[in-house]
Protein backbone atom coordinates (compact mmCIF):
# COMPACT_ATOMS: atom_id res chain seq x y z
CA UNK A 1 0.00 0.00 0.00
CA UNK A 2 1.35 3.42 -0.91
CA UNK A 3 -1.32 5.63 0.39
CA UNK A 4 -0.28 7.63 3.08
CA UNK A 5 -2.04 6.65 6.30
CA UNK A 6 -2.86 8.42 9.78
CA UNK A 7 -1.93 6.80 12.94
CA UNK A 8 -3.52 7.68 16.46
CA UNK A 9 -2.08 6.50 18.91
CA UNK A 10 -2.34 6.79 22.83
CA UNK A 11 -0.82 5.03 25.80
CA UNK A 12 -1.89 4.98 29.49
CA UNK A 13 -1.37 3.79 32.82
CA UNK A 14 -3.44 3.84 36.02
CA UNK A 15 -1.13 4.96 38.69
CA UNK A 16 1.57 5.97 37.13
CA UNK A 17 3.17 3.77 37.43
CA UNK A 18 0.48 0.91 37.43
CA UNK A 19 -1.42 -1.04 34.74
CA UNK A 20 -1.15 0.29 31.66
CA UNK A 21 -2.34 -0.51 28.31
CA UNK A 22 -1.26 0.88 24.64
CA UNK A 23 -4.50 2.07 21.94
CA UNK A 24 -3.45 2.28 17.65
CA UNK A 25 -5.94 3.06 15.53
CA UNK A 26 -4.22 3.12 11.75
CA UNK A 27 -7.24 4.41 9.48
CA UNK A 28 -6.82 6.02 5.33
CA UNK A 29 -6.99 9.70 4.69
CA UNK A 30 -11.28 9.48 4.31
CA UNK A 31 -11.35 7.42 7.71
CA UNK A 32 -11.52 4.22 7.10
CA UNK A 33 -10.17 1.95 9.59
CA UNK A 34 -7.27 -0.26 8.48
CA UNK A 35 -6.17 -1.64 11.35
CA UNK A 36 -7.56 -1.33 15.40
CA UNK A 37 -6.06 -2.56 18.65
CA UNK A 38 -5.03 -2.47 22.04
CA UNK A 39 -2.83 -4.42 24.29
CA UNK A 40 -1.92 -4.42 28.08
CA UNK A 41 1.58 -3.81 29.41
CA UNK A 42 1.25 -4.77 32.99
CA UNK A 43 2.77 -2.34 35.59
CA UNK A 44 4.36 0.68 33.69
CA UNK A 45 4.75 4.78 33.71
CA UNK A 46 2.26 6.78 31.05
CA UNK A 47 5.38 7.43 29.06
CA UNK A 48 6.21 4.33 28.21
CA UNK A 49 2.89 3.13 27.65
CA UNK A 50 2.92 5.69 24.60
CA UNK A 51 6.28 4.89 23.33
CA UNK A 52 4.76 1.16 23.43
CA UNK A 53 2.05 2.23 20.98
CA UNK A 54 4.31 3.85 18.69
CA UNK A 55 6.34 1.03 18.51
CA UNK A 56 3.73 -1.25 18.17
CA UNK A 57 2.21 1.36 15.85
CA UNK A 58 5.24 1.32 13.32
CA UNK A 59 5.92 -2.66 13.56
CA UNK A 60 2.48 -3.19 12.33
CA UNK A 61 3.19 -0.47 8.99
CA UNK A 62 6.06 -2.75 8.32
CA UNK A 63 4.17 -5.51 8.11
CA UNK A 64 1.05 -3.95 6.01
CA UNK A 65 4.12 -2.62 3.87
CA UNK A 66 3.29 0.89 4.79
CA UNK A 67 5.82 3.56 5.08
CA UNK A 68 4.16 6.80 4.77
CA UNK A 69 2.17 8.29 7.54
CA UNK A 70 0.99 10.99 9.87
CA UNK A 71 0.85 10.10 13.58
CA UNK A 72 -1.27 11.89 16.06
CA UNK A 73 -0.30 11.84 19.76
CA UNK A 74 -1.64 13.57 23.15
CA UNK A 75 1.03 13.56 24.90
CA UNK A 76 3.65 16.62 23.96
CA UNK A 77 6.78 14.86 25.70
CA UNK A 78 6.43 12.03 23.65
CA UNK A 79 6.15 14.25 20.36
CA UNK A 80 8.72 16.64 21.11
CA UNK A 81 11.02 13.80 21.90
CA UNK A 82 10.31 12.10 18.94
CA UNK A 83 10.76 15.18 16.95
CA UNK A 84 14.34 15.84 18.81
CA UNK A 85 13.01 18.92 20.57
CA UNK A 86 13.42 17.70 23.61
CA UNK A 87 16.17 14.97 24.74
CA UNK A 88 15.43 11.81 25.99
CA UNK A 89 16.47 12.21 30.14
CA UNK A 90 15.20 9.09 31.65
CA UNK A 91 17.16 5.59 31.30
CA UNK A 92 14.30 3.60 30.97
CA UNK A 93 12.88 5.60 27.71
CA UNK A 94 16.15 5.74 26.23
CA UNK A 95 15.95 2.36 24.17
CA UNK A 96 12.12 2.85 23.26
CA UNK A 97 12.97 6.04 21.68
CA UNK A 98 16.16 4.27 19.92
CA UNK A 99 13.47 1.41 19.14
CA UNK A 100 11.19 4.08 17.06
CA UNK A 101 14.25 5.80 15.55
CA UNK A 102 15.19 1.90 14.26
CA UNK A 103 11.86 1.28 13.13
CA UNK A 104 11.43 4.89 11.29
CA UNK A 105 14.45 3.83 9.11
CA UNK A 106 13.24 3.81 5.37
CA UNK A 107 9.64 5.39 6.52
CA UNK A 108 8.31 9.15 5.83
CA UNK A 109 6.36 9.50 8.86
CA UNK A 110 5.60 12.77 10.92
CA UNK A 111 4.74 13.02 14.72
CA UNK A 112 1.73 15.78 15.73
CA UNK A 113 0.52 16.80 19.01
CA UNK A 114 -3.58 16.61 19.41
CA UNK A 115 -5.66 17.09 22.38
CA UNK A 116 -7.20 13.76 23.95
CA UNK A 117 -10.31 14.63 22.38
CA UNK A 118 -8.95 14.48 18.73
CA UNK A 119 -7.73 11.09 20.15
CA UNK A 120 -10.97 9.21 21.34
CA UNK A 121 -10.75 6.52 19.61
CA UNK A 122 -7.03 5.11 20.49
CA UNK A 123 -7.84 6.41 24.39
CA UNK A 124 -11.02 4.48 24.14
CA UNK A 125 -9.13 1.47 22.85
CA UNK A 126 -6.54 1.69 25.94
CA UNK A 127 -9.34 2.00 28.67
CA UNK A 128 -11.22 -0.83 27.17
CA UNK A 129 -8.05 -3.12 28.05
CA UNK A 130 -7.53 -1.23 31.13
CA UNK A 131 -11.26 -1.96 32.02
CA UNK A 132 -11.04 -5.50 31.58
CA UNK A 133 -7.98 -6.18 33.44
CA UNK A 134 -10.02 -5.60 36.65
Amino acid sequence: MTERVKVNCDGGSRGNPGPSALGVVITTKDGQIIEEFGEYLGEQTNNYAEYSAVIKALEKLRDLNILDADFYLDSELIVKQLNGIYKVKHENIKPLNAAVNELLSGMNVTFTHVYRKDNKEADALVNEVLDSKR
